[in-house]
């Protein structure tokens, strides 16, 4: 249930600031782009995001980030970004700063720098586990559910676009517990698009008519759910979720993060409360976002900033001089 502290505003002049980091972030990583290097390239992404919030005039939160302090050495759980000046707004940050560690390392399209940026409280705190996930523009809205099977959803979906199903565009991730999925899908008549890692990339385009991405289903990372959540909030479509746990330990690590009831459908208030902000900075191309390029001198970014509370959609690209931050062998 929402209260009136949901509906403040987020401060508008801090989507920019938010966007310089998701920039640095993949400007970092870029250098490696198809060098098989993939723990290296995230390495880069994470020390560049990190330096990069010290600039940002907010008091941050990471409440998902690169996992527990004691797995990581910054942008952990817990930890506080940017300045300490208690007269700076506080909000909570989700963060991924090299979504897709594979597809950069490997030259493949999709890989992103990306984060969610809410009022404190307002992001769920996911543990890293699975999530069963769907996600669609806003013509989704009330009509796709995980409550319905995956060849009602794309009827209803397609009927919902004045689409035929065989017009429908599916994306999965490419992994054997979705055979049965995939065979479900396609028998419904949709063309299923398979990739091979980074589902936050589909999901978010599912709000962007031009991507031609009508749907993305399947089971797939926690945290990434919520930062595709935050994105479809603001660009008016649907996301749910559905924790999958692997053992006990992780529903109990669930219980004590604050999930009281931690089977049960998760519905966008409840992964994402209130307004927010969604950033993405392209490190390969994908269906969202070119990827980092070189003109003569110059290396060019393209990002996209999403503001929830007045749906504003904004797209920059940047070119810069500065020399890339050095890579560590």
């Amino acid at each position: 249930m929402m209260n009136e502290d949901d509906l403040k505003p987020m401060d508008r002049k801090l989507l920019l600031e938010y966007v310089r980091v998701t920039e640095a972030a993949a400007i970092a990583c870029s250098r490696l782009i198809g060098s098989g290097r993939k723990e290296d390239a995230d390495s880069l992404a994470v020390e560049a995001m990190r330096r990069a919030f010290d600039k940002v005039p907010a008091r941050g939160t990471v409440v998902i980030g690169e996992g527990e302090r004691d797995e990581a050495p910054m942008l952990y759980i817990g930890e506080k970004v940017g300045p300490k000046d208690p007269n700076l707004p506080e909000v909570d940050i989700a963060v991924d700063p090299l979504e897709g560690t594979n597809l950069c390392a490997h030259g493949k399209p999709g890989a992103l720098a990306v984060m969610a940026i809410a009022h404190r409280g307002r992001l769920l705190n996911a543990p890293d586990t699975y999530m069963e996930k769907i996600a669609a523009g806003p013509e989704g809205v009330g009509v796709v559910s995980l409550e319905k099977s995956p060849a009602q959803n794309v009827r209803d979906l397609a009927e919902a676009k004045n689409k035929q199903p065989d017009e429908m565009v599916v994306v999965v991730l490419e992994r054997p517990r979705h055979d049965q999925l995939v065979n479900d899908l396609r028998a419904a008549g949709a063309s299923v698009r398979l990739i091979s890692d980074g589902d936050v990339n589909p999901s978010v385009a599912t709000g962007l008519p031009e991507s031609g991405i009508d749907m993305f289903i399947g089971k797939g990372g926690a945290p990434e759910g919520v930062l595709a959540a935050a994105a479809l909030r603001c660009l008016g479509g649907v996301f749910e979720g559905r924790l999958a746990f692997r053992n006990e330990l992780e529903r109990t690590r669930a219980i004590a993060m604050g999930m009281q009831e931690p089977d049960r459908l998760l519905r966008h208030e409840d992964l994402v409360r209130g307004n927010c902000f969604f950033v993405a900075s392209g490190v390969t191309d994908g269906p969202m976002l070119p990827g980092i390029h070189r003109r003569g001198k110059w290396t060019v970014v393209s990002s996209l900033a999403l503001r929830s509370d007045t749906g504003t959609i904004r797209r920059f690209e940047t070119a810069t001089m500065l020399e890339h931050l050095p890579v560590h062998d």
